[in-house]
């Protein structure tokens, strides 16, 4: 399957069967969110996969009663952090550095200009920033998805602070960005199967500048 038939397959599945994903797959997509591009390579946001049906039953009311939470097989909480700081942005260039083999001189200028554009920000600005990049990865982890044809489910309908509560990720410095649902649609009881896949006018979404 080719990504363009893979993406006109796909769609935000209202109903799954609740037959499980298997690890082999759930472990590809979220190897390709790992691979995505982020700004400055920096990966400022986590991955929690969640498969316990127990954690899935407290997270649904979270998520306004979304049956996929549940009925599905995996959530994938896409967390960002709460802010950059030296600290963060000095590990990653550290393991950067010496899994390249090079000196941490190589990349010092440059780690000291990401810190004098990202630390002089307001904190809303950062995390606004991170959470761009955990998008990113979101996305990817969605496309790939569809091309493994694994159904899945974008949320951003849940309440941010609740869910970081009850995953303990204020301790981490982090936030909830976004939510992927991740399973196999069930055969009936879903208003949106079946219906035809619509976007913007071309001419519209498009604007060509030769």
């Amino acid at each position: 399957m080719d990504i363009l038939n893979a993406l006109n397959w796909r769609y935000a599945t209202k109903k799954m069967s609740g037959e499980p994903v298997s690890q082999e797959l759930v472990d590809q997509i979220i190897e390709a969110a790992y691979l995505a591009p982020t700004s400055s390579g920096l990966q400022p946001f986590q991955i929690i996969s969640i498969s316990n049906k127990e954690l899935r039953e407290k997270i649904q009311p979270i998520a306004y009663g979304q049956s996929q939470i549940v009925d599905g097989s995996h959530v994938l909480v896409f967390a960002s952090w709460d802010k950059y700081t030296a600290e963060r942005i000095d590990f990653i260039y550290d393991h950067m550095n010496a899994e390249r083999g090079l000196p941490s001189e190589a990349t010092a200028d440059y780690v000291q200009s990401l810190k004098d554009t990202y630390l002089n920000l307001p904190e809303e600005a950062q995390a606004a920033h991170t959470a761009k990049q955990a998008y990113i990865a979101f996305g990817v982890a969605l496309t790939t998805a569809a091309v493994l044809k694994v159904d899945a489910t974008p949320m951003e309908g849940f309440v941010n602070a609740d869910l970081d509560k009850l995953l303990g990720l204020e301790e981490k410095g982090l936030k909830s960005a976004v939510i992927l649902t991740l399973g196999h649609r069930a055969t009936e009881g879903d208003w949106l199967q079946g219906m035809k896949k619509v976007r913007h006018p071309k001419e519209i979404f498009l604007t060509e500048i030769k």
